[in-house]
């Protein structure tokens, strides 16, 4: 079985990394987690994510920040 290898950003708020959103591409799926709460997932597509981050991007959710 594959590790899967999570990614977060540079823009992760403390320095042990526990403050961020991890993401993943594992068979063909996008995985989304919690680094302080690692066992729940969530999966999703590319084109799902797309849309999010392009919302994101826009301002859509600063308001929740």
């Amino acid at each position: 079985m594959l590790e899967i290898q999570w990614r977060k950003s540079s823009k992760s708020s403390n320095a042990e990394g526990s403050d961020c959103l991890e993401l993943a591409e594992h068979d063909g799926e996008i995985l989304l987690r919690e680094s302080d709460n690692p066992d729940v997932i969530v999966r999703t597509t590319r084109t799902k994510l797309r849309a999010f981050l392009g919302g994101a991007k826009e301002g859509e959710f600063d308001d929740l920040a």
